[in-house]
């Protein structure tokens, strides 16, 4: 099996083959791993699993961070889905990504895809996909395809915060999550390089500066909107809207904005919201 180092390369392959997506990357790390499809398949189940169980341990309530910075908004967030201006989908969806990211935050078991700090994108677009009754291989398939956009983007960018910013964690995972969810949908591998870059290129320049050092404001609802972010970039590709700019450059383009970014808004906590009078004095409170 070819490998692949750009999303094009990606994209031209499954399309050359007729196979979808994921069963490119399925072939590709199979072969790299010397693991077979069957053993792939059942780890990104196991995968699933913690993803789905973190986003529902979070929506019970009760949680709090060691901090008390976070905890508790994802049950409120939920409960308000009827009744918001948003939609049911897209306010279950930011709870779902807030519930997981609050799991994080208390030390809970979570999925980091690709970080711990934007752990609750990915899972929340899945399981508001899982809840409107998509089937539970698909998603298990999908999440093979979003793999295959964060290893492209690894690879050519960065996914790590103290690199590339938050456009490099949330804005990563924004673009995985708006791929599985395309794929879900029907569209074509055309359609998901479309929805990645439309996640991606309206998160660029995105900070990273958490308070007190702690993934945890603005980490926690900053997952909840990127989740919403992913879900409107794979119904706009799904529609049948492109991106001007091909993917592959938009994510040359995070690079090149992240090595730009100041050392102070790369998860330094040393400025951005981090140095607000607030959120000075939250980690004095925090740390004496």
């Amino acid at each position: 099996m070819d490998n692949f180092h750009t999303i094009a390369e990606l994209i031209r392959i499954a399309s050359e083959r007729q196979k979808p997506v994921h069963e490119i990357v399925l072939a590709v790390e199979s072969e790299q791993k010397l693991r077979t499809r069957e053993e792939l398949i059942d780890e990104m189940r196991q995968n699933w699993k913690v993803m789905y169980e973190s986003v529902k341990k979070g929506l019970k309530g009760g949680i709090r961070s060691v901090s008390g910075l976070t905890g508790g908004d994802a049950p409120k967030l939920y409960r308000h889905q009827l009744k918001g201006f948003l939609g049911q989908a897209g306010l279950s969806t930011a709870a779902f990504a807030v519930a997981a990211s609050e799991v994080n935050a208390s030390m809970g078991r979570i999925v980091a895809c690709p970080t711990a700090g934007s752990c609750g994108i990915v899972p929340a677009v899945l399981t508001e996909a899982y809840e409107q009754g998509r089937a539970e291989e698909d998603i298990v398939m999908s999440l093979f395809t979003a793999a295959g956009i964060g290893m492209v983007i690894d690879e050519n960018a960065s996914i790590a915060g103290a690199l590339g910013g938050c456009q490099a964690e949330c804005g990563s995972a924004a673009g995985m999550a708006a791929a599985a969810l395309t794929e879900i949908g029907g569209g074509t591998p055309e359609q998901i390089g479309h929805a990645v870059a439309l996640a991606i290129k309206n998160l660029l320049g995105l900070a990273c500066d958490p308070v007190a050092g702690l993934v945890e404001v603005p980490c926690v609802k900053r997952n909840g909107f990127a989740a919403v972010h992913a879900m409107l970039a794979a119904d706009m590709a799904l529609a049948g809207v492109k991106s001007v700019i091909p993917v592959d450059e938009v994510i040359d383009a995070m690079d090149r904005i992240g090595r730009a970014m100041p050392r102070d808004i790369k998860e330094t906590a040393e400025g951005g919201l981090a140095t607000t009078k607030t959120g000075l004095a939250l980690q004095k409170k925090i740390y004496g």
